[in-house]
């Protein structure tokens, strides 16, 4: 038997808390001295205890854990539940960290407003591009929406690319374009709501090599090739689709270095360039994915933005 203090520490717990548990009837002791009062325990009620507080940790009430107790709960299905729970604060985690990363990102667009040099902005014409790609919804154009669709969109991209042979011949390329009404998340038509474009340069030879692999003779492996990269269609049931994106006949183009969580500020900044220059957007910007290490601050991006003058 333990004393109370003893089955505390061996518990993690405060001997308060043991007390309470006493004087609801959560987790009574082994035996009370009938003369002094004091509480003892044994060490098989520690394993109560473990199920009490893991089941605190989940958000049940001490009334709800009373009931789940009684029920008997098992190790493995207590075990089901704590792991659900990670899973769920773990997401809560990361979603705290992306609204302080667009949270920092504002702050740095506030501190910087009338001290960005507009030396960095370049006006340009983009060349076609044949690109392989996949595509979904984001519910806004904002980082917060944009962010978990283009990055497992990219990851499903580079798998399907390898299954299929077909090595990319240059960097990755975004770009955007307005959902259909009825085509937000989950059928929610979200006004806001854009298709993103997650693509990687790709050259025709290596699309039509992929496609011949797939069965097709050599001729008719390069005809369906072509033909799927100027539709639009998917390249020959390789797993993604192919288009040639046309060049922009006049971009305003800025570099952004670090994460695309904190393009905010770059965006604004190009904004305020067109603005201030005599162009208006034609558009949404396309993001050309220079450099892209495993470490996101070291990411390079160009942004570029489709105008015409005002």
């Amino acid at each position: 038997m333990f004393s109370i203090g003893d089955f505390a520490r061996y518990g993690r717990v405060s001997a308060r808390m043991l007390r309470h548990y006493d004087a609801i009837g959560l987790l009574r002791p082994a035996r009370t001295d009938p003369v002094t009062g004091y509480r003892f325990y044994a060490a098989a009620q520690l394993a109560r205890l473990n199920r009490i507080i893991a089941l605190k940790d989940l958000g049940f009430s001490l009334q709800q854990v009373a009931a789940i107790l009684d029920e008997q709960v098992g190790a493995a299905e207590l075990r089901g539940m704590l792991r659900l729970r990670q899973a769920e604060l773990a997401a809560e985690r990361e979603a705290a960290e992306a609204r302080l990363g667009q949270v920092e990102a504002r702050l740095r667009t506030i501190e910087s407003e009338g001290h960005m040099s507009a030396d960095d902005v370049v006006l340009k014409r983009t060349e076609p591009v044949l690109l392989a790609e996949l595509s979904g919804i984001a519910a806004s154009y904002g980082p917060e929406d944009i962010g978990p669709v283009i990055t497992p969109l990219y990851a499903e991209l580079f798998r399907r690319l390898a299954a299929a042979g077909v090595t990319p011949t240059g960097p990755g390329l975004a770009y955007y374009e307005a959902a259909p009404e009825d085509a937000g998340p989950e059928g929610t038509g979200a006004v806001d709501a854009v298709v993103v474009h997650a693509g990687v340069a790709i050259s025709q030879e290596e699309l039509a090599k992929a496609v011949q692999r797939k069965g097709a003779g050599a001729a008719s492996a390069s005809a369906s090739a072509a033909s799927s990269a100027s539709s639009g269609a998917p390249a020959a049931g390789l797993g993604f689709d192919t288009v040639t994106l046309p060049g922009l006949d006049l971009a305003a183009t800025v570099v952004h270095r670090g994460p695309m969580s904190r393009i905010v500020p770059t965006a604004q900044h190009l904004a305020h360039w067109i603005d201030g220059n005599g162009y208006r957007s034609a558009g949404y910007a396309r993001e050309l994915y220079l450099e892209c290490p495993d470490d996101e601050e070291e990411w390079v991006t160009e942004i570029q933005e489709p105008v015409i003058r005002a």
